[in-house]
């Protein structure tokens, strides 16, 4: 039977993942709480018994002990008792005729031992008991879960699907329940029962006083965590992933740098025939992912940023880190992607705002900014040349020949200078204009 309690206690510790020493420890304290609860307390008036609980006296250093043989499975509970010439609580006190009769060296105030079997105790007791030992394996399993995933937050763990309800899937991860959040799910996955997937480890929290592990299936670390499982490069640290976008269920952008000029980062996350991405996205269910390689050049960076759509020209502002992207006519729709995903995803990539124009549409816009400036200079140089409501020429006696009616009149240094500027400004616009303009097809 005890042979039987050792081997209990080893499939308790393969099931739950706790020590078989921390479950004994668990067990021969549960045993000292049932003998003060069938032995001690059981014996004493009411009265003492609730100042005893009300001072926690169950917890109190009285000496009693117990053990278990980790070999046999033995149990032995051990209480001290006293030696006294009047007995007041014989819990833990004999008189000295009793002790003499076991040794004739005995003397008030020595100390012997009692040794109880458990197996004398009542139903009350072992309720105790059990209490205890729950307790005690409750604490201990929160313990490990802290301790052991504690360090696996921003990590990846293989789990098995349990259970899925409405807002939230169980998962059952190296002998820890987790839960998979309806805000980290992805829409692609199904998560079936006993299904075993990788999930990203996001925190350790606590529910109902027991410790929970928070998991992710959309968090875009995911992706990383599974190439770097899947490429030897990125996890030998030759390519680095230097940014991600993800919008879970559908697509990712990953940007990748090569640490030696010698490795393709774009082809080693890639991998031969595309098994090695093929491998991430049959992980995700089907979602898309484009892998592009990072520039220090931002122009190219977020050029390459929103393939599959061929970029014209990339004009940054700097002061608020916008970007104006030219594109050909019919690349527009796809640079954009479907509801403006492609710009989204390579504004989140690159960390710059994103304005998407066609050839067509810049074209229009510059002409509109410099067209309107331009007819009104034209109309204010006519005006200065010839004005038939300048009172000059209607004044009487006036015998000037046409020719001179025809002289525009000397501007004075400031129109002069307006002028200049003006014009200065036009001819650098259409600098600007032809140099923006060249590769266009007008």
């Amino acid at each position: 039977m005890n042979r039987e309690f050792i081997d209990a206690l080893k499939s308790l510790q393969k099931e739950r993942g706790i020590d078989t020493e921390t479950l004994l420890e668990a067990i021969e304290e549960a045993l000292v709480a049932a003998y003060r609860r069938e032995f001690v307390i059981r014996v004493k008036d009411k009265d003492r018994a609730e100042r005893a609980d009300d001072e926690g006296d169950e917890e109190r250093d009285d000496g009693i002990t117990a053990h278990i043989d980790r070999e046999t499975g033995e149990m032995r509970v051990y209480q001290p008792i006293t030696v006294v010439e009047q007995v007041e609580d014989p819990n833990s006190e004999i008189s000295l005729k009793e002790a003499l009769a076991l040794s004739d060296e005995l003397e008030p105030g020595d100390q012997l031992v009692k040794e109880v079997d458990p197996a004398d105790f009542g139903r009350l007791a072992a309720q105790t008991a059990k209490s205890v030992i729950n307790q005690r394996l409750s604490q201990a399993e929160k313990e490990r879960i802290h301790n052991e995933f504690s360090d696996r937050v921003g990590g990846l763990a293989t789990g098995v699907v349990q259970r899925k309800d409405r807002s939230e899937v169980t998962v059952d991860i190296d002998r820890a329940e987790a839960v998979l959040p309806y805000s980290q799910q992805s829409k692609l996955d199904n998560y079936r029962f006993n299904q075993r997937m990788r999930f990203y480890v996001l925190k350790v929290d606590e529910r109902r006083n027991r410790p929970i592990i928070i998991v992710s299936r959309s968090h875009p670390d995911l992706v990383r965590r599974i190439f770097e499982q899947e490429s030897p490069e990125i996890g030998a640290g030759v390519v680095e992933i230097a940014s991600i976008a993800r919008e879970a269920g559908s697509r990712t952008k990953m940007a990748v740098i090569s640490n030696d000029p010698n490795v393709d980062p774009v082809g080693a996350c890639v991998g031969q025939r595309g098994l090695r991405v093929q491998a991430v996205i049959d992980e995700l269910n089907g979602e898309k992912i484009d892998i592009i390689a990072w520039d220090p050049d931002v122009q190219v960076f977020i050029s390459n940023a929103l393939s599959p759509a061929k970029v014209v020209r990339v004009i940054l502002q700097e002061e608020d880190r916008s970007a104006r992207v030219i594109v050909a006519d019919h690349q527009l729709s796809l640079a954009i992607g479907k509801e403006g995903q492609n710009a989204r995803l390579a504004a989140k990539l690159t960390g710059w705002k994103i304005d998407i124009k066609s050839e067509s549409q810049y074209r229009e816009m510059i002409e509109a900014a410099w067209l309107p400036g331009f007819d009104e200079a034209v109309a204010a140089d006519e005006a200065e040349r010839y004005d038939p409501d300048d009172t000059a020429i209607h004044e009487e006696g006036y015998d000037g020949t046409e020719d001179e009616l025809l002289q525009p009149e000397a501007a004075g240094p400031a129109d002069e200078r307006e002028a200049i500027d003006f014009f200065d400004n036009l001819e650098q616009t259409i600098n600007v204009m032809s140099d923006d303009t060249a590769d266009l097809e007008f």
